[in-house]
């Protein structure tokens, strides 16, 4: 589903889904968006919301980071903004992610549960 995500989703200009080696994690994903456009249309292409709804049960311990060459120092608060948006456009998936045990994004929100 992280393949597909990337695959089938026309605002992904690029994408890795493998091991993580050498870290905490058994699998990793990276996408790369050209702008906050691309980001919100990743967020809600319905290959990225099935492998949300599908995959979050299947999930431990969850960590999203975002990286970006934008010079915006607001761009951390307007990628904040979207995911806020994106859960409150579908609270199916809020709760989803509510049930997943580890569950941490930029800026330290989360936590265990």
């Amino acid at each position: 589903m992280l393949r597909d995500a990337g695959r089938a989703n026309p605002a992904v200009r690029s994408y890795v889904v493998g091991p993580d080696v050498g870290g905490d994690f058994e699998w990793g994903a990276v996408y790369v968006l050209d702008d906050l456009d691309g980001y919100w249309d990743y967020l809600t292409h319905p290959a990225h919301v099935r492998s949300e709804m599908e995959g979050m049960e299947l999930v431990e311990r969850f960590e999203a980071f975002d990286m970006t060459d934008s010079g915006d120092p607001e761009m951390a608060e307007k990628i904040a903004e979207l995911q806020a948006r994106n859960y409150t456009e579908h609270p199916e998936l809020a709760e989803l992610v509510a049930q997943v045990p580890s569950f941490t994004v930029p800026g330290g929100e989360g936590g265990q549960r």
